[in-house]
């Protein structure tokens, strides 16, 4: 039970690090002695609140341009207007800005003055979701640690684009149309910090090439992608959570040693074509295999080896970690085989 408690709070703990990592920055704010009556100007389309003065809520109001940003805002909130373009002179005083959102506009990248983001060298987090970007904007701030642009129509990732991004932590780019085509061998070279990296809901065929080493949380689900080549995981040693449902992966395609990755413990592999089930590390912890075409659960075959000198009473602690296992949606028969709960000793969850 403790074990269990102790794997919950370290998976809230990795899930949230990308958020967590610039807290402490985002929130520490400047002395409000230190500003001027001048500092405390609001443009009269947004709301500055009294109580939070480095904020300025510019939502929901039919803008078709953004206002002068005044020095001392740290939180610039635009989202849901009719926005088309970014340009540098609103933004000349805002030397402070750690968070912009602009989500849920009209902006394309032609609207993006060249300079207009790359000014703002404090800026951590970007919001651009739900725009009309056909590529990655660039250039960026060397600061940013989040960029989120989702739901856009990105299919080009220009070279270089991520080059100076070496703080970036979270990409997000989801539901697009970026195609195999869009990656190059040094796409993401310069991203030494990546931890999660969403590209779920795009027309991948292939796994992307050459991600950055400290991925860790990797979405893939619901594109078209057919094989994983072998070694794969190699470059990518620290993945902890591997999402891959919704493609089109079979047996055939997936690497000799299956998914035999000791830094793994949650992997996804839904709604694909399989109809075996893959090799699994010891380490492993949540596997979802629902709806394949998986007939049998050999267990002789993914059962993760382990010592055999160890004593009975240390094989739980020593032996698979594997604690749920999802299976249904298959052509698997009840009941479950025995020798399934002999390996899986820690098996707190089957589904079938």
């Amino acid at each position: 039970m403790a074990t269990t408690i102790s794997f919950i709070i370290w998976v809230l703990f990795v899930t949230d690090t990308v958020w967590t990592r610039s807290v402490r920055q985002v929130y520490e704010a400047s002395d409000p002695e230190d500003w001027t009556m001048h500092d405390f100007d609001c443009p009269r389309e947004c709301f500055c609140p009294p109580s939070f003065p480095t904020a300025l809520y510019c939502e929901n109001r039919g803008l078709k341009e953004i206002p002068a940003i005044p020095s001392r805002i740290w939180y610039l909130y635009l989202e849901n207007n009719l926005i088309e373009t970014i340009p540098e002179k609103p933004f000349e005083n805002a030397t402070q800005l750690r968070w912009i959102n602009l989500n849920k506009n009209k902006i394309t990248n032609y609207g993006i003055e060249k300079g207009a983001l790359s000014q703002l060298k404090k800026l951590l987090f970007l919001f651009l979701e739900d725009n009309e970007l056909e590529e990655v904007p660039s250039p960026l701030p060397r600061s940013l640690e989040q960029l989120q642009l989702a739901r856009n129509k990105v299919s080009r990732i220009p070279q270089g684009t991520f080059s100076n991004l070496e703080n970036l932590t979270l990409l997000d780019l989801q539901h697009n149309k970026l195609l195999d085509n869009a990656f190059q061998r040094d796409t993401f070279k310069g991203l030494k910090n990546l931890m999660q990296l969403n590209m779920a809901k795009n027309a991948l065929r292939n796994m992307p090439p050459r991600l950055p080493a400290n991925t860790m949380q990797l979405f893939l689900d619901n594109n078209s992608i057919e094989g994983i080549p072998e070694n794969y995981f190699n470059v990518i040693p620290k993945v902890a959570f591997l999402r891959l449902n919704h493609n089109k992966l079979s047996d055939a395609g997936l690497p000799s040693s299956g998914f035999n990755v000791s830094s793994i413990l949650d992997l996804q592999l839904s709604h694909n074509q399989l109809t075996k089930v893959p090799k699994i590390s010891a380490h492993l912890q949540h596997l979802h295999l629902d709806h394949n075409k998986i007939r049998n659960v050999n267990v002789s075959v993914i059962c993760p080896s382990t010592p055999t000198t160890l004593p009975v009473e240390d094989s739980f602690s020593y032996g698979p970690h594997l604690r749920y296992l999802r299976l249904d949606g298959n052509e698997i028969k009840p009941p479950i085989p025995m020798d399934l709960m002999t390996c899986f000793r820690l098996l707190q969850a089957v589904i079938i």
